[in-house]
């Protein structure tokens, strides 16, 4: 699948100018949005209270979560309108203030170094065409989604369940740009840098690893663009790092350096943050800290329900539509359950179409309520792994990877 469709420098110049704008410290270019009818009652009030809904550049109204830099929540309601989620929907998740201002894709490079028999610097023009263009469906999720409702609460963004989403990523293999810059004997890892820089001098740099047998592995892309469309700006234009079934810790934006290394990579963001305890439930004891830990790496089993909305109204003695989605780390969903009385009993759900085993995968259930009053909703999924979602959440220090299974409660009058 190609995507022919480049808008022009200027054109592209003042989008990223604008959004040079937005992550200013103030943020006065991101103006609050009104709260509209499908968004009512969805916001989530952590301890901070409320979360805005803002706007930014080539994006609609989303959740606020930080300014600078820009930390962005889609609104839960997006997962309703069908299992890609649009461009400017699309959650936004910074490490580093230092933003780049303005990004020509003319004068842009890719350097790939280190341990190869021949460096490279790569325009994107050279990246586009250098292989045929692969395409993959694949969900981009925070390591902190859901934060939000770690018990006790942990340090971090308090998010909700809106920091993912899923789209169709086109670009160039990694392995064929590794191909091409030939990849010497003795190398362990990759590593990967974008553009965005610390603002201060104590501030590590972001940069993310993967050993040499993953990066040489046919999943990990380096995309170009969304949906059809280039990269935004806010989603790491002109060049993203893709890598299906992993968190989205290890999507780095604004692509500009791939080093090959002969050793296990030891900076800030891998050997210190976005650590898991080294077990196999990715957990302890709540409020405890963990003795020994690992890098996080692959996406959970997770479902949610979509519709109806927790607090609904439904109607009693009519047939309803239950509708969410449910992914995983590419082993494949086989099986949504939905429980109607808290988990007393189980129902299996329809899935939807197969976009892919990165992708959401859309499930339906129609069901009817046969008496009046509250109802506790729940759903959980399997994968062909034989990974079910655990029923209650657990807990680890930095409140990753959470997908214990989602209630909603809902009244039947």
């Amino acid at each position: 699948m190609r995507d022919d469709a480049i808008p022009s420098r200027r054109r592209f110049l003042r989008d990223a100018a604008l959004a040079a704008l937005a992550v200013s410290p103030l943020a006065r270019w991101a103006g609050a949005a009104e709260s509209g009818a499908e968004d009512a009652g969805e916001g989530v009030t952590f301890a901070a209270g409320p979360r805005p809904l803002v706007q930014y550049p080539q994006k609609r109204p989303l959740y606020l979560v930080t300014t600078r830099p820009p930390h962005l929540e889609t609104p839960f309601s997006v997962f309703n309108e069908g299992p890609i989620t649009p461009n400017d929907a699309f959650f936004v998740r910074y490490h580093l203030a230092g933003l780049p201002t303005a990004i020509d894709p003319e004068t842009y490079r890719l350097t790939v170094k280190g341990l190869v028999n021949t460096p490279l610097s790569l325009s994107l023009s050279a990246l586009k065409s250098m292989a045929e263009p692969a395409d993959i469906v694949a969900v981009n999720q925070c390591s902190g989604n859901s934060r939000g409702f770690s018990t006790p609460r942990v340090f971090g963004a308090q998010l909700a369940n809106g920091a993912m989403g899923n789209a169709r990523w086109v670009g160039v293999p990694l392995s064929a740009v590794l191909a091409r810059a030939g990849v010497k004997a003795g190398a362990k890892q990759v590593t990967f840098r974008g553009l965005d820089q610390p603002v201060l001098p104590a501030t590590p740099p972001f940069i993310k690893a993967l050993d040499i047998a993953h990066a040489l592995s046919p999943e990990p892309l380096l995309a170009w663009s969304m949906n059809g469309a280039d990269l935004p700006f806010l989603n790491g234009y002109p060049l993203k790092l893709i890598v299906p079934g992993y968190f989205g810790t290890y999507w780095v934006k604004h692509l500009s350096e791939i080093e090959v290394i002969d050793h296990t990579f030891d900076g800030y963001f891998m050997s210190t943050a976005y650590r898991v305890p080294d077990n196999d439930c990715f957990c302890v004891e709540p409020g405890s800290t963990m003795a020994q830990s690992r890098p996080i790496s692959s996406l959970p089993v997770r479902s949610f329900i979509t519709s109806p909305r927790d607090g609904d109204v439904l109607p009693i003695a009519r047939t309803i539509m239950l509708k969410g989605i449910a992914f995983d780390d590419g082993a494949g969903v086989s099986r949504v359950e939905v429980s109607l009385d808290g988990g007393q009993s189980w129902r299996g759900a329809v899935l939807g179409q197969n976009l892919g085993r990165y992708a959401f995968r859309e499930w339906t259930l129609p069901v009817r309520f046969a008496a009046k009053g509250p109802a506790l909703l729940l759903v959980r999924a399997s994968n062909r792994a034989g990974e079910t979602q655990p029923m209650r959440a657990l807990w680890n220090p930095g409140g990753y990877r959470r997908h214990a299974v989602e209630s909603y409660r809902v009244t039947i009058a």
